[in-house]
Formats: C-alpha cells, sequence, structure tokens
C-alpha cells in the first residue's frame, strides 16, 4: 500500500482531489480519476472497484476505489497500491475494514478531525495487510488503547457515547477515532455492535481474548532426548498455573520481543542448533539462557527445540453474566441491554453446548 486519497466528484467541473496521506507525492492526474469515475459508472452495483492501468501512469501504482456519499456530495476512496502487491486479496481479504475506513473518513470529511482520521485510516489497513494472525492478536495488548477497550468490554455491554466518554475521562485517550480503533474488534469476531431501545451503537464482548503455554505439536526427533524431553514436559505441564501468568502478562511480555517470537517461530518448525538460535536472538546468551530457565525452550547435546509454545485463546465470556446480573441491579446498565448481552451468550452456549468454550489460535 502506498497511499490513500480522498476525491470529490463535482457535478460540474468533475474530480477535485481534497487529501492524500502520506503528504508530499502529487494527486495521480484528472485523467485517471475520470477513468476510475467510468468504472463505478459501469459497476454501480459494486461501491468498490479496481483499476490497473495499462500502461503505468504514475510511479507505477494500481487503484482500489470507494465511492461514498454523503451529504447529497459524491466522494471516492482510493487506495493506491504498487502494482506488484496483490490487489485481488486485499479486497477478498480486508472488504470489511476498507468499507469501515471510507465510510469513516467521510463522515469526517469537513472537520478539523480529517488530517488524523487519513494517517490513522493508512495505518490500519498497511498493518492489518502486512501482519500475521498472531501479530494482529498480540496488538489486543501491545497498543495501549486497545488493550484498555478490551478491559472495559471484559465488564459487559456498554454504548460507544460512554466508551468515548469511559476512555476520556478515565484513562485520558482525548482524541479518539472509536470506529477506526474497533474495527480489529469486529473483524476478530470479539464483539457485535448493536443497537437496543434507548442506546444507539452498543458493543456487547462475545469472544474474549487470552494466551497460555501448549506443549508443541511435533516433539524433537532425537531418539538420545526424547525420554528427557518427555518427562520435563510431564513435571512442566503437571504443576502449571496459567492462571498466575496471564494474570501478570508474562507470556504477553514475551512475544513482545521480537526476537524470541521469531525463534519461537522458527521452532514450531525445526529443532535449531545453539548457535542459530542465538543468531535468532542477536547474540544475546542472557536472554537465551533465561527462555531455558523459564523452559520455553529445550537445549541437549547442541540443539534447541521448542518446549512451550505460546498460543492465543478466543473464548466464551460466560463470566459476564454474574457482571451483567450486578450492573443491572446497581442501575448501570438498561433491562434492553442486560437481556442482549445474556441472549448473545447464550446463543453462544447453544453452538457449543459448553462451558469450556475456546479456540487456541
Amino acid at each position: 500500500m502506498e497511499r490513500i486519497l480522498i476525491v470529490h466528484w463535482n457535478k460540474s467541473t468533475g474530480p477535485e482531489p481534497i487529501i492524500q496521506y502520506p503528504p508530499g507525492k502529487g494527486f495521480p492526474s484528472k485523467d485517471l480519476f475520470l477513468k476510475i469515475w467510468a468504472l463505478h459508472e459501469l459497476d454501480k452495483e459494486s461501491s468498490m472497484i479496481e483499476y490497473s492501468p495499462e500502461i503505468a501512469e504514475l510511479d507505477d501504482e494500481k487503484y482500489i476505489s470507494i465511492i461514498q456519499e454523503f451529504e447529497g456530495e459524491i466522494y471516492f476512496i482510493i487506495i493506491a497500491y504498487n502494482l506488484k502487491e496483490d490487489v485481488n486479496n486485499a479486497v477478498k481479504e480486508y472488504s470489511d475494514i476498507l468499507a469501515t475506513v471510507s465510510r469513516n473518513l467521510i463522515e469526517l470529511i469537513n472537520t478539523n478531525k480529517i488530517t488524523r482520521a487519513i494517517s490513522e485510516a493508512f495505518n490500519t489497513i498497511k498493518n492489518y495487510s502486512k501482519l500475521e494472525k498472531e501479530e494482529n492478536l498480540l496488538n489486543f495488548f501491545k497498543d495501549k488503547i486497545k488493550y484498555t477497550i478490551l478491559k472495559i468490554l471484559q465488564e459487559g455491554v456498554i454504548s460507544k457515547s460512554e466508551l468515548i466518554t469511559t476512555l476520556r475521562q478515565e484513562h485520558g485517550f482525548s482524541t479518539i477515532n472509536i470506529d477506526l480503533l474497533l474495527i480489529s474488534f469486529l473483524r476478530e469476531n470479539l464483539i457485535i455492535k448493536d443497537s437496543v431501545p434507548g442506546s444507539r451503537d452498543c458493543y456487547f464482548l462475545i469472544k474474549d481474548l487470552s494466551c497460555t503455554r501448549i506443549p508443541p505439536k511435533d516433539l524433537p526427533d532425537s531418539e538420545e532426548i526424547i525420554e528427557d524431553y518427555k518427562q520435563n514436559l510431564v513435571n512442566c505441564y503437571s504443576n502449571y498455573d496459567c492462571i498466575a501468568e496471564i494474570e501478570n502478562k508474562s507470556l504477553i511480555n514475551v512475544l513482545m520481543d521480537k526476537e524470541v517470537y521469531s525463534l519461537i517461530v522458527k521452532l514450531r518448525k525445526e529443532s535449531l542448533t545453539v548457535s542459530k538460535s542465538l543468531d535468532i536472538l542477536n547474540n544475546n546468551e542472557d536472554l537465551f539462557h533465561e527462555l531455558l530457565e523459564k523452559q520455553f525452550i529445550y537445549e541437549a547435546k547442541g540443539v534447541v527445540s521448542l518446549f512451550s509454545d505460546i498460543r492465543f485463546i478466543k473464548f466464551t465470556p460466560y463470566y459476564l453474566v454474574e457482571k451483567l446480573s450486578e450492573r443491572y441491579y446497581n442501575q448501570k446498565i438498561s433491562l434492553d441491554q442486560y437481556l442482549t448481552h445474556l441472549k448473545l451468550l447464550t446463543e453462544q452456549l447453544e453452538k457449543y453446548p459448553s462451558l469450556i468454550d475456546y479456540e487456541i489460535i
């Protein structure tokens, strides 16, 4: 992804570029905007079209355009990609993000928030398209405001206005674009957005997120070490206190170290020599020994194997039933909010008839 542009369609004079991010480059030619407009005219059933010039017109770019109407005016949100990038994949995998981002930008087009909003939109799209699944999940803990939102949602249903107020007054996040921030929550199916009588745009947590140690899928294939390895596994996991590690965020802190995360990913596929493992850790021997001591890796005869994988877990937050009852009793949520969230949790129970309902990512 190279840049994002907002173009207004003037009914008298045609396309008028308004703003782009990152700034610096000149806007594409008017002729290019006219070709994009023509494609929208030909395909009125779809709000999103792709355009790849037969001959590169400007810096080898191709485009996705989303048409939006706001207050009687027509706008294009145009996302420019390098010709080598897979635009088809972006449309298929991130169409929901593109639609939400474009709608959000147009709603802010005539406000002083548009400059910040377009930079946030650019980074939201770019990050989602380049990060792996686990890295996107890690961002719920790594990003301070996302982690704060997750903690708020873990108390049960909250309206959009209440969420913004809580973030501003209790946590000091004064300038936020809540729609962009919640894209990842919606995309990962952690929340459902719905309106109930008396409360517009409420958010309901239906899947919570955590992480834990699990034994690796594949054991070392060396007959010399396998028995000792297995015995160590039994000793480790028979005394494993997952709650303590979740509460003190020690596992998240391990994943936040890029070198450690890279080593874990490599060791999932194969065992490595001590030398190769140290290369991945930038020759940090203290860190290597710390990982051995805390039983994330296992070393014998110069060969390093994965001992404790760290995986994210999505689970249905049935603990919310008690919290919702208490909040309703204390008149902090309405009856409709209370019953709607209970219904959503009950529907999860109907799909998965067990209170132990989780998915390891």
